[in-house]
């Protein structure tokens, strides 16, 4: 029996404009509700933008924020790792001198730090998923602990970065979910470690998980969840580890799943 679905945002719950279908949500929602299954947006997306993007609903939803270092439910933080400040300064500077040309979004308490000088079409692709936001003239003078740290390129060399920051593999978890992002998270957390958190948290197991995901990062979340679903527009890799494929995310792929998973369940 289902009791608890999961579905990463972008490119996956979200379409290629980075909305859904919201009268075909609150049939989904009112389904679940009367089904008694949780449900949780597991993203790299800043916990207060999953707010702003479900609205009332985020008052019933487990967010699995911050590309998987935040728990939060009702509006109150339910779990957290952080990178110390120092680490998190060192990996800035080794990004700042691979290249001036992407961005460094330093993810902390008090929102998302850009630099003030950024092109405005940059600050507004960051906005797309961070809803408090602050800027900078020198993230080198940073003095808090990290929740993350996101680098976005527009040129999508992010594999190309990647090897730059193989020196800090056993102090924290990098990944490059596509080739425009790379995201670099407390050591050993990502989605997959942060859904059995959040799994211990309701007592709901493995075999009563059902997962949605298209990116590289959710292959770990994907691993935890015995109805694993990847979209038809994944990622071959993360199609590889899925035990089902679904529809696209332009075509409400996820909710229409839902619907016929959860119809099947007495």
């Amino acid at each position: 029996m289902i009791k608890l679905i999961i579905t990463d945002l972008d490119g996956t719950f979200l379409n290629s404009n980075g909305d859904y279908d919201r009268a075909l949500f609150m049939e989904v929602s009112a389904i679940m509700a009367e089904k008694g299954v949780h449900f949780a947006a597991c993203t790299g997306k800043q916990c207060n933008r999953v707010e702003e993007l479900f609205g009332d609903y985020s008052r019933n939803l487990w967010i699995v924020g911050d590309s998987a270092t935040r728990i939060k439910y009702d509006g109150k933080f339910v779990y957290q790792s952080l990178i110390k400040n120092e680490l998190g300064l060192r990996i800035i500077n080794t990004l700042q001198e691979v290249s001036s040309q992407h961005v460094i979004i330093a993810c902390t308490s008090e929102g998302a730090v850009i630099r003030a000088d950024l092109a405005q079409r940059l600050k507004d692709k960051v906005r797309n998923s961070y809803s408090s936001m602050v800027e900078v003239d020198d993230l080198g003078a940073l003095t808090s602990d990290f929740v993350k740290i996101t680098v976005y390129d527009e040129e999508g060399h992010c594999p190309q970065t990647r090897p730059h920051l193989s020196t800090f593999e056993n102090e924290v978890y990098i990944v490059v979910s596509e080739a425009a992002w790379i995201d670099i998270a407390d050591y050993g957390v990502h989605k997959g470690t942060t859904i059995q958190k959040l799994q211990e948290l309701l007592g709901v197991s493995k075999h009563e998980t059902m997962a949605f995901g298209d990116g590289y990062n959710d292959i770990e979340l994907l691993a935890m969840a015995e109805y694993s679903f990847a979209m038809r527009n994944a990622f071959e890799e993360t199609k590889a580890v899925a035990n089902f494929i679904t529809g696209y995310n332009d075509a409400n792929a996820v909710q229409e799943t839902i619907k016929r998973m959860l119809a099947l369940q007495s």
